[in-house]
């Protein structure tokens, strides 16, 4: 410990030190009204360093001593519109600029306003997701900073639109987010562009990424295969790590709460070079108990136990005037032991053992006609080892041993026209290979792909956004997904904005070829096209004690799973204070791949496979508002309505075919009846109302910060109690319930130092259908920041 202490002792100086040597500047100017008016109190922010200063009753500010190099100045003031501009500062020199801001009533290129509060580039790739024809969503550093939040989970579960989903089946061990009805086997997640590899039972596990580095995320909703090819067939995630710092800075975190939560984190960065090249490194490690939310279990957890260690470093340099050089690595271990002990005969214990890295090179140039131009290699590995066992028997276990590994190279390019056209394209290939212990022989996934997204404004008031995506995989041929949208600006407050595009998700191997046990859930899961075969096996060994009809009428070669997204939305802001957001979305999921049983065994309970179904629909309304009644006050809610339907169920019952023609029988009353479609509640883990609400708040006397926000989920259904093969209103549900964060932070030594507390779960909601869930959760920590 005192080695690792004395390591980060000296990082943490070497950062600060690295780069002292270069000349400052200052930048300077005065802030009035379109009258010429001084305005006195306004404050004005420096990124990406976050310097801060206010003006004084003339209206001037000054920031002195900084590193040259390019700024981002935001201003932004109850009254007037949001001034956002770029400065460059220069060594040994003063800049000095006037700003005027306008009146909120004054109408002054409000169009062109609202277009520009995009989303902020990122120096490692071209797609502009807010110029998809999907809808978007970012959350900024400041906001997850404001929510106390430790892993990539808690963020997006108080998110609208976005529900948390626990691997129930594979040991509650992996945590998914589910996206407007699609589950989190549809959603990509990705790391500064960079698809992230290794789910379990479809589930990527967000828990696995700590926060600490992270400067925004962005969530696209809807079908994203125009964008991103197979995995993005619900939606995708983007989370943007922090970049970009023009002088040396270092900080070092410390959390510690219930569950024995421990939660560390060292973070530099610096520029060198004479300010031609950024380093940036990144450490973390957290750790947890894990906890039981199941009443049964005399001992042992039902949420598992783990330490989780990730660290990522990057390199930016300039190699000349228009020619920058990148270089990512990022690698990450997790290690978990989970006992569940019901009495001394059944017991159970798992094991698992994850690794992953993660790695770029890329090259970033500028033309003279105006292309710019990314090349980037990137290399995705991910391995786990597995074991589960049942009771105290060896023949009762399982095992999984199994790796990913994604060797892919693309060519980006982009180029803004001067008719307002605006083109983004690129190619390139990926090979994948899979290594399990259960499969046998090494698989490998080839695939080729091209793109191209453009936006155009066709008139004052009216953009046009598009794009379109080949991908050709060597086991499923070629696809072709395309996007639309239109937004419009009716005047300066309102606008509206709709669009379509097309998914598709190819069968991974683990649905096709991986056969796996789970002793503790006493189930068998085949992989589609060794069932038969399987099964033959299996029944000659005298292993099978039943067949089911359906395992004889099964597709043994999976198809491709398709959807169309389709959302219209309209955005009104009244005044710079307030926005209000709405709109519906309908998702058309075609072959959608879901597991099924096709047997018993004599010794397994259940044996499993894959098997398309033939159409389902997720389909609703989202709404948000985002108020700032007070300078130091903000308000967000929002809230989601979701229908998830499998439409061949609802077929199913009209046709009265066997099982679904089945009587339902009403426990309270004793009453028996025929089921009609109105009788089908939809597909599982799904909620019809999803809703919260976050109350952010500033008390600058104190310079402390605050906030509690409320997440409520409606019921969902769990499992299908009564056997009839679809859900109705008798079966298991998961109750509605509402979950209270609240966090208070204190700045002092002139906002070097930050005390924190936390408490997750005020209202200490646990189930034991909710195995993820914990009780009520208090957390202490303490920020320190290093800088000039």
């Amino acid at each position: 410990m005192y080695v690792l202490l004395r390591y980060i002792h000296v990082l943490v100086l070497s950062f600060i030190t690295w780069g002292t040597y270069a000349q400052l500047g200052n930048f300077m100017g005065q802030i009035s009204t379109t009258e010429g008016l001084p305005l006195r109190g306004v404050h004005i922010l420096l990124e990406p360093d976050k310097h801060l200063v206010q003006s004084d009753q003339n209206g001037q500010f000054i920031f002195d001593k900084l590193y040259p190099g390019t700024y981002v100045i935001e201003i932004v003031h109850d009254h007037y519109t949001t001034y956002r501009d770029t400065i460059r500062v220069e060594a040994g020199k003063t800049i000095s600029k006037n700003i005027t801001l306008h009146s909120d009533s004054q109408l002054i290129e409000t169009v062109d306003v609202q277009r520009a509060t995009q989303t902020p580039k990122s120096p490692d790739q071209l797609l502009q997701l807010n110029r998809s024809a999907m809808p978007l969503q970012v959350i900024t550093r400041r906001m997850i900073e404001m929510m106390g939040s430790r892993r990539l989970d808690e963020v997006l579960k108080e998110q609208t639109g976005i529900a948390i989903v626990n691997n129930v089946g594979g040991g509650s061990r992996s945590i998914g987010a589910q996206l407007q009805g699609f589950g989190s086997e549809y959603i990509m997640v990705l790391i500064d562009g960079q698809p992230m590899v290794g789910r379990n039972n479809g589930n990527f596990d967000l828990s696995r990424i700590s926060v600490s580095n992270i400067e925004r995320i962005e969530i696209v909703k809807g079908a994203s295969s125009c964008l991103f090819g197979s995995d993005a067939l619900g939606g995708a995630i983007n989370i943007i790590t922090r970049y970009g710092a023009i002088e040396p800075q270092a900080q070092l975190s410390l959390n510690y709460g219930s569950l024995h939560i421990i939660d560390a984190t060292v973070d530099a960065e610096t520029p060198f070079a004479h300010q031609r090249g950024s380093a940036h490194f990144s450490a973390n490690y957290y750790r947890t108990d894990g906890f039981n939310t199941n009443p049964y279990l005399s001992s042992g957890q039902s949420s598992p136990p783990y330490s989780n260690f990730d660290t990522q470093g990057r390199i930016r340099y300039q190699l000349s005037k228009q020619t920058y050089l990148g270089t990512s690595i990022r690698y990450g271990t997790r290690k978990s032991d989970m006992t569940k002990n019901w009495d001394s005969e059944w017991q159970g214990q798992d094991k698992q053992d994850e690794r992953d890295i993660n790695y770029s090179l890329s090259l970033d140039h500028s033309f003279r006609r105006g292309i710019r131009s990314i090349s980037r290699y990137y290399l995705s590995h991910y391995d786990v080892d597995q074991f589960n066992k049942w009771q105290s028997q060896s023949a009762n276990s399982g095992e999984l041993s199994f790796k990913q590994t994604v060797h892919r190279i693309e060519q980006q390019l982009t180029k803004n026209y001067r008719s307002g056209l605006n083109l983004t394209g690129g190619f390139g290939g990926s090979l994948e290979y899979m290594n399990d212990q259960a499969i046998g022989d090494k698989q490998q996934l080839a695939t080729l792909f091209a793109y191209l997204q453009g936006d155009k404004r066709l008139w004052e008031k009216l953009d046009l956004r598009g794009g379109l995506r080949y991908d050709k995989t060597s086991s499923y041929g070629g696809k072709l997904n395309p996007s639309f949208g239109l937004q419009y600006y009716l005047n300066e407050k309102i606008s509206f904005k709709t669009g379509i595009g097309s998914g598709f998700k190819a069968p991974d191997y683990r649905m096709r070829y991986l056969t796996f046990f789970n002793p503790s859930a006493n189930y068998l899961i085949i992989g589609n096209e060794l069932l038969k075969e399987t099964l033959e096996l299996m029944n000659a060994a005298g292993e099978i004690s039943e067949i089911f009809h359906i395992a004889d009428q099964l597709n043994q070669n999976l198809k491709p799973e398709k959807s169309t997204s389709f959302n219209l939305g309209t955005q009104w802001k009244p005044n710079t204070s307030m926005a209000v957001e709405a709109g519906v979305f309908y998702h058309y999921l075609r072959n959608q791949i879901d597991a099924i049983p096709v047997a018993t065994g004599t010794r397994i309970g259940q044996i499993y496979t894959y098997q398309n179904l033939p159409k389902a629909t997720n389909k609703g309304i989202e709404a948000n508002v985002q108020w700032q009644p007070l300078e130091r006050l903000q308000i967000q809610a929002g809230y989601q309505y979701l229908l998830a339907k499998d439409l061949s169920i609802q077929d199913s019952i009209r046709s009265g075919g066997w099982p679904y023609n089945q009587n339902l029988h009403d426990p309270k009353t004793g009453q028996s009846f025929a089921p009609r479609i109105e009788n089908y509640w939809g597909i599982v883990n799904r909620s019809r109302h999803m809703a919260n609400i976050q109350v952010f708040y500033h008390y600058k006397p104190w310079n402390t910060s605050s906030s509690i926000r409320a997440n409520y989920r409606g019921k969902y259904a769990f499992a299908d109690r009564n056997n009839n093969n679809f859900i109705d209103r008798f079966d298991t549900f998961v109750p509605q319930h509402l979950l209270l964060n609240a966090y208070i932070e204190k700045r002092i030594l002139k906002d070097r130092m930050k005390l924190r507390f936390t408490v997750d779960n005020i209202l200490d909601f646990k189930h034991e259908l909710m195995p993820g869930q914990a009780g009520r959760v208090f957390i202490g920590g303490i920020t320190y920041s290093f800088r000039r």
